[in-house]
């Protein structure tokens, strides 16, 4: 079986990533993240080695032991953490990021794509193997979005690709036109709690992929959990970027939508 590399971050993108690849006849070599990882990942992969974010270094001796060359990065890594004792001690890790201009996730993650394939790694698309989990165009659910909230859509689409230009997050919260919240380090899930905070009942959420999205890191994915905290912060639609958005947990996120009124649209 031909091996494939997976550096795994949080959430159920990497054990969907491990099912599709195994699917396709892969023997997956897995480098999970202490305190990111879920722990279900040993029972998906084929060989799991369970690293800290300051051993990044290790990287390259397991992928060269295995002998991996061929690479993905599947989900996230909390963005809490580029400010941790771990990174600001690890050697490597700093002198990766003195050598970009600023901290904003592009940078980040394109220094580290430069490094691993500068070490003979060939970094594929974050999505290989599970296109079929891409959004699609149009109305994802049987509820649908009022013209009113079809306006919202086309405003925060026109908003969020603005802010994803300039790498400060790639989704917005808005309402009649106005501007709720916009997302920065702390995630979209946060944005959603924090914009039903500030509003509570009917706002849209619209969350796209950055102009010139490099696919194989850092690209928009939104699930289940998605839609809990939109269900909590009262909102009426979720706009995603078809074709550029990872759906995941589908079936059950449409039954949630429905159940609470929520539209899920894919643009």
């Amino acid at each position: 079986m031909e091996k494939i590399g997976l550096i795994a971050g949080n959430r159920k993108f990497p054990l969907l990533f491990c099912e599709a690849a195994k699917g396709k006849g892969y023997s997956v070599i897995a480098i999970a993240i202490k305190g990111e990882t879920s722990a279900k990942i040993k029972k998906l992969a084929d060989k799991v080695y369970w690293l800290r974010l300051s051993e990044f270094e290790k990287i390259f001796e397991i992928f060269n032991s295995e002998g991996v060359k061929k690479i993905v990065m599947a989900g996230q890594v909390s963005p809490a953490r580029l400010f941790s004792r771990e990174v600001r001690n690890s050697e490597v890790i700093q002198q990766i990021l003195s050598k970009i201009m600023n901290k904003k996730a592009d940078s980040i993650f394109g220094a580290i794509a430069e490094k691993l394939e500068e070490r003979g790694l060939v970094l594929m698309d974050s999505h290989t193997f599970v296109e079929d989990l891409m959004a699609k165009k149009g109305t994802l659910t049987q509820t649908k979005p009022d013209s009113l909230t079809r306006e919202d859509i086309n405003f925060g689409f026109e908003l969020a690709k603005s802010v994803a230009a300039l790498d400060i997050g790639q989704t917005v919260a808005v309402k009649d036109k106005a501007i709720v919240a916009v997302e920065a380090l702390e995630g979209t899930d946060n944005l959603i709690r924090r914009a039903g905070k500030i509003y509570r009942g009917g706002i849209t959420v619209v969350k796209v992929a950055k102009p010139k999205q490099d696919m194989r890191f850092d690209i928009p994915v939104v699930g289940l959990r998605t839609i809990q905290n939109l269900v909590r912060a009262g909102a009426k639609c979720l706009a995603i970027e078809a074709d550029k958005t990872l759906f995941i947990d589908r079936e059950a996120s449409v039954r949630l939508a429905e159940k609470n009124g929520i539209a899920i649209v894919g643009v």
